[in-house]
């Protein structure tokens, strides 16, 4: 039998603990304003369906996540230089290292453009080059509205002369003060210009050259600025005015690695060529495709577009970047 005191301190503890155990069953989540929550509540809710099942990520939509959209803006022509626009998704077949793509974007809006003139104002132009002043004004003439401009003029060294203007009269006037001499760093312009294109405010970025094509002076090499070329997304245009186009080579390599073309016209066809440059920039396509198959990791891609010609346009010119670079 327990002795009297040790009851008593078991009575003490019990007593003690009765309201921490009751405190624990009263406790309840409250309702907002504090009012208490109905005893239905308690009772145990089946979770019912709000809705169809999510459907489980396919492979195809895995690609695509991972993968990076890849744009190709692509030129089209005649024989002549003649901007063809009018053609659809279905004229185009894209190949990424061999593999046929779906094409996942297409556009050919005319949508504005920063537009660089890189003009050649060494020793080597002097004589021809206000043949090209003139004839400069009809690319301008069917600038859109929201275009942006600037210059880089070259001779012994390249420089800015004209920063990102709306005004094509801003870069006439520059052009008309040029006093040709010295020695010719086409490289370095072309390379200047890229750097300055890719500032632009405007999705569709280009560079005009207007040159002989000579190069005797640059700082970087043809190396360099062709790795400049493949990386960006700057397409490069030349009209080439010289009485030996010894350096039409030059402008044709240039343009080519950046998915535009070179253009070598006679004195009496100089205004007409402009003209076609500027529907050409207003003309363009841009097809985008998520890559499939073929090696993972960052690697070069060669790219090659096929065109299925609508009867009767005869033999047509394609012009674009025939390589991107991955980083996955």
């Amino acid at each position: 039998m327990r002795s009297k005191p040790g009851a008593i301190a078991l009575m003490v503890v019990l007593c003690m603990a009765a309201p921490m155990v009751a405190g624990i069953h009263r406790q309840q989540p409250t309702r907002p304003g504090n009012q208490p929550q109905d005893k239905s509540d308690e009772r145990p809710v089946e979770r019912q369906a709000t809705g169809p099942a999510r459907p489980s990520m396919t492979a195809a939509d895995r690609v695509k996540l991972e993968s990076k959209l890849v744009s190709v803006t692509v030129t089209v022509s005649d024989l002549d230089g003649r901007a063809i626009n009018g053609l659809t998704k279905d004229n185009f077949e894209i190949f990424d290292d061999g593999v046929k793509q779906d094409i996942a974007m297409f556009t050919d809006d005319d949508a504005p453009i920063s537009l660089g003139i890189i003009f050649d104002v060494s020793g080597s132009m002097s004589g021809i080059i206000k043949r090209s002043i003139t004839a400069l004004k009809s690319l301008f003439e069917t600038c859109h509205d929201d275009d942006e401009f600037f210059e880089v003029a070259f001779s012994t060294r390249a420089q800015l002369v004209q920063d990102y203007t709306p005004s094509s009269s801003e870069i006439l006037n520059r052009v008309l003060q040029a006093d040709p001499k010295g020695a010719t760093s086409l490289y370095d312009a072309v390379y200047l210009g890229i750097e300055k294109a890719r500032q632009g405010h405007r999705a569709r970025k280009a560079l005009l050259i207007i040159s002989d094509g000579e190069e005797n002076n640059s700082r970087y090499s043809g190396g360099e600025l062709g790795r400049m070329l493949k990386e960006s997304d700057v397409q490069v245009y030349a009209v080439g005015i010289s009485d030996t186009y010894v350096g039409a080579g030059t402008l044709k390599h240039l343009t080519g690695m950046s998915g535009g073309r070179a253009f070598f016209p006679s004195e009496d066809q100089l205004v007409d060529i402009y003209s076609r440059i500027s529907l050409i920039l207003r003309h363009q396509y841009v097809i985008g495709f998520y890559p499939t198959g073929g090696e993972a990791g960052p690697r070069r891609h060669k790219l090659r577009l096929k065109l299925n010609t609508p009867k009767g346009l005869g033999r047509l010119l394609l012009a674009y970047k025939d390589g991107y670079q991955s980083f996955q």
